[in-house]
């Protein structure tokens, strides 16, 4: 019996779904689990808080949780670019308390625009991680000693800006927006529907450009499995989200996707891309992967680090402006406590590796929500801050454990 193939479509030279689950399970089995982990812990935790408390589900609770998280998740994303370089950004918490504060003292004191006050920050943050990649990369201080030190200087300079301890209240409707508003639910099914529509033109575009090059290409029928799973879950939030969630309707209507998700969703998108289909997010794992390999390639692989430190001191002050829109105000703890240790546990929980040359934006993401699912879940338990930083450190130790014997199988099998 023949089966007729459309001309050029991306089945052509595609391998079977079989073929595809047998290679998965034979890269997990060698030590590449990739963001496994992450994703059966966020199953697992969502399970245990929603049977223990119903509430954990509810409408507004799972609203709170984008919200909650999303911060940290941008900080995270952001220091996903240095750990693949297998270097680390202590100041990342703190670097956003200076942009948020930058924000506050231009917005409420000085009477800026939004956006310009918001640029402001970005500089203040491409500024940071400039100096601090300039200071890893050409001076070759340990990233380790040059970002604990800012660590230290940056809780000064957030006192000095908040002027020894006072706060800040952010008055401005845009930004005090961006974390506690959201959109219209007829505009969370638009940018569903065109969303979906990307991702399955992008999956088919991938797949064709590889059937022109000759190589085996994922089978559409695989990629409507994945735009499947992707449409159930993202229907199902939306849909979630787009329910009443206040307690008064008739006084105020509280529903619809908050504002932050889609921010989120398209940092996500921009900096995949990066690192996936540029030049310059292969260099980023070139280095990670073997700096000296890179350099004799013909990387500049100082330019490289640099630029990590950047982007993620920026996506610092985006977290940063999150964080005092969430909180309405800046104060001097803006940035600190546990918001360095949350965003980096962040990036590792969700897969992204400690000893560089592995990981990807959407680690952040996946570890972002299991550490916002443990602090919310732990918190309508009524478990104290102590027990919750417990937790998380421990599942921070069994992401890095699970991080190292990975790449020790991985090593052993000749995948790396």
């Amino acid at each position: 019996m023949s089966v007729m193939v459309t001309k050029g479509a991306p089945e052509t030279g595609s391998a079977p779904i079989s073929s595809h689950v047998r290679g998965y399970l034979d890269r997990v089995r060698g030590g590449d689990v990739g963001a496994l982990p992450a994703i059966l812990g966020l199953v697992v935790l969502c399970t245990i808080f929603t049977i223990l408390r119903p509430a954990f589900l509810s409408e507004g609770n799972f609203a709170n949780l984008f919200t909650q998280g999303a911060a940290v998740t941008v900080i995270a994303m952001g220091l996903v670019f240095v750990l693949l370089l297998g270097e680390i950004d202590l100041s990342a918490g703190f670097a956003s308390g200076v942009c948020a504060a930058v924000l506050a003292v231009l917005l409420t004191n000085h009477g800026w625009p939004w956006y310009w006050a918001v640029v402001a920050s970005l500089v203040t943050g491409a500024g940071i991680g400039l100096v601090l990649g300039v200071l890893v990369a050409k001076l070759g201080i340990p990233s380790f000693v040059v970002t604990l030190a800012a660590f230290l200087a940056f809780q000064g300079i957030v006192l000095m800006l908040m002027n020894e301890g006072s706060n800040i209240s952010i008055r401005d409707d845009t930004i005090l927006a961006v974390a506690n508003k959201n959109v219209s639910p007829a505009l969370g099914w638009l940018m569903l529907a065109v969303g979906l529509a990307g991702y399955a033109a992008v999956q088919l575009w991938q797949a064709r450009g590889r059937v022109s090059r000759g190589l085996t290409a994922d089978p559409i029928s695989l990629i409507a499995i994945r735009v499947a799973a992707v449409a159930v879950i993202a229907g199902v939030a939306v849909y979630v989200l787009n329910q009443e969630r206040s307690r008064n309707a008739i006084v105020v209507s509280l529903k619809g996707v908050p504002i932050v998700v889609p921010l989120i969703v398209v940092l996500l998108i921009g900096w995949t891309f990066v690192l996936r289909r540029t030049a310059y997010g292969r260099h980023i794992y070139a280095v990670g992967g073997n700096r000296e390999a890179s350099r004799r390639a013909g990387i500049n692989v100082d330019r490289i680090r640099i630029s990590a430190f950047m982007i993620c001191s920026t996506m610092a002050a985006v977290g940063g402006v999150i964080a005092a829109s969430r909180a309405n105000s800046v104060d001097p703890n803006t940035g600190g406590s546990n918001v360095l240790l949350y965003a980096v546990g962040a990036a590792v929980i969700g897969g992204t590796s400690l000893f560089g040359g592995k990981g990807r934006v959407l680690d952040a993401v996946l570890g972002g929500a299991v550490v916002a699912v443990i602090d919310n879940g732990m918190g309508l338990m009524g478990y104290s801050a102590g027990v919750k930083y417990v937790v998380t450190g421990l599942v921070l130790l069994l992401a890095a454990g699970v991080d190292a014997l990975s790449r020790k199988r991985a090593a052993a099998t000749g995948l790396r």
